[in-house]
């Protein structure tokens, strides 16, 4: 099979958690969810084409910064003690608040679309982008490092593999559980058992849209998919055994039945 790996390169970054508020915390790496949207997004696609994501890379450090944040509740008329902005007759307050941000972040993606005709449309579209490429918040602008196609396959070791250095990833369960990585170097890891290192995430996918409404009121909510999966820099491949790699010997972490 064909995937386009994808190298890039944000300077301050958060990829939201959204379960976090009074701080805004950022997942380690981006989730499923948001480069499947920037593939979409930078591709033009109108309608959702099935891919898989490989998702590893780095960062240098986290800070800490402000940002202006606006509270409004539905339906709350203007109060002059209350709110610092008036929108016709309704009030919206103004204030600050925290988001954890990513410092010098270095990506390695894999997209493998399920139509393969389409692998060549996603490297044109981040060869040549019509705007500027962005993941996470609008703003995080990414800088296209290496798009190239690439044949990967599912091969026997001929000695130890791991990530980059200071490299994570993440790592499908299912891939654990099938016992395919390790998680310490040459020893074997068993599901269930203190040796796993890493945080354990649910990461968002895709989504199917669900009327919780009406026929003629359709109240429309997004019913996301997640992957169960495993967050980690300490990972072994051990001679002899198998996992995804691509032609030049970059890790590909897929969950393919």
């Amino acid at each position: 099979m064909k995937a386009i790996r994808i190298k890039l390169w944000q300077d301050l970054v958060n990829y939201k958690k959204p379960t976090s508020f009074q701080l805004k915390e950022t997942y380690p790496l981006p989730p499923y969810s948001t480069v499947i949207g920037m593939v979409h997004t930078m591709c033009g696609f109108t309608s959702y084409h099935p891919m898989e994501i490989s998702i590893q890379g780095k960062y240098f450090s986290k800070v800490n910064d402000l940002y202006t944040r606006y509270e409004f509740k539905n339906g709350m008329t203007y109060d002059e003690k209350r709110h610092q902005l008036k929108v016709g007759d309704y009030g919206v307050g103004r204030g600050i608040a925290t988001a954890e941000l990513l410092v010098d972040v270095e990506l390695l993606l894999h997209v493998i679309p399920e139509d393969q005709s389409l692998v060549p449309t996603i490297a044109e579209a981040f060869e040549t982008p019509q705007e500027y490429p962005s993941l996470g918040r609008r703003e995080d602008i990414a800088t296209i490092q290496e798009v190239k196609v690439v044949s990967f396959e599912r091969v026997e070791a001929e000695e130890d593999l791991k990530l980059d250095n200071n490299y994570g990833a993440y790592v499908p369960i299912s891939i654990i559980e099938k016992e395919d990585v390790y998680f310490r170097p040459h020893e074997k890891s068993h599901i269930g058992r203190n040796e796993l290192l890493g945080t354990r995430y649910l990461l968002t996918d895709t989504y199917e849209l669900i009327n919780r409404g009406t026929a003629k009121a359709p109240k429309m909510y997004r019913n996301w998919h997640k992957k169960d999966v495993f967050y980690t820099t300490s990972i072994l491949i051990s001679e002899e055994d198998y996992f995804y790699v691509d032609e030049d010997g970059k890790l590909v972490f897929l969950d393919i039945k």
